[in-house]
């Protein structure tokens, strides 16, 4: 018997209406965003918007409130309060719309390991709908583009971090999505590896893919990002482009690594870098 080589389409039902904002400019709107875990409030009263065809970084100290800004707008965790529209639809009210309007990739990949590289991408492009004649393009285009070509009939148990860094990137790049969520995406990559995804962010994003991406690396984020926004236990204390962070931090001509360090309040580590150095 033989096998299938596509795997057979899940019917979604139909589109419902999408609200107001959905042909305007705007890919993404948190509007009074908070989340509690239990009396520690993880994002307070978040606000901000990220337009098509941009890329949007979101920085912050570990514990800032990033990955759970992250995974609400994923639709992984429920806001406590507030709203996210993703393209012109509530999360709440149309989270199925949404999601088939969003790729993911976290920053710890949960893949099944008993399925091989490409079980996996038919298994995503089923979620999505994606027509087999695009999923075929575009697996054979970014297998061969992040070296995963002759891994694609292994189990992915057998994959290394890297290698199934590749494989969720791969996943999301070959839906086309016109939106992109996107955390620490270079995380576990070789450097070859790492400079095709900060192209691919920069091309999809020229042909109007809006991407959310948070980043330790402030070197990526700056080379990247069109606009950063910087959160702060819970609290988002600084948006806009690098001259607009500038005139926040009161730092002209400054790099994005002074910047952020005085927004966060980082004003010890010039004493522990002071006591670091070498004395003469």
């Amino acid at each position: 018997m033989s096998k299938k080589k596509y795997p057979v389409k899940i019917k979604m039902k139909e589109n419902e209406k999408p609200l107001s904002e959905s042909d305007s400019g705007t890919m993404l709107v948190l509007e009074n965003l908070t989340k509690n875990f239990g009396n520690f409030k993880a994002v307070d009263d978040v606000s901000l918007t990220v337009n098509k065809g941009e890329i949007f970084g979101f920085l912050g100290p570990n514990g800032a409130g990033k990955t759970t800004t992250i995974k609400m707008i994923a639709g992984l965790l429920k806001p406590d309060n507030g709203r996210i529209d993703i393209n012109g639809y509530d999360l709440v009210k149309y989270p199925r719309n949404c999601k088939q309007e969003t790729g993911y990739i976290p920053d710890r990949p949960y893949l099944f390991e008993k399925l091989t590289g490409f079980e996996f991408l038919q298994f995503i492009a089923s979620l999505y709908n994606l027509a087999p004649e695009t999923f075929n393009k575009n697996t054979a285009h970014y297998l061969n583009l992040f070296d995963l070509e002759d891994w694609r009939h292994h189990l992915i148990e057998s994959y290394s971090h890297g290698m199934r860094q590749k494989l969720i990137i791969s996943s999301v790049f070959m839906l086309e999505l016109p939106f992109i969520v996107v955390d620490e995406p270079m995380v576990g990559l070789d450097p070859k590896s790492a400079r095709i995804v900060k192209e691919l962010f920069k091309s999809h994003a020229a042909k109007g893919t809006a991407v959310f991406m948070s980043t330790h690396s402030l070197e990526i984020a700056e080379e990247l990002c069109d606009r950063i926004g910087i959160i702060l236990n819970g609290k988002l204390c600084a948006s806009g482009d690098l001259a607009h962070l500038q005139q926040e931090a009161k730092l002209e001509h400054s790099d994005l690594e002074e910047i952020f360090l005085e927004l966060t309040g980082a004003y010890e580590l010039q004493e522990i870098i002071a006591a670091l150095r070498p004395t003469k």
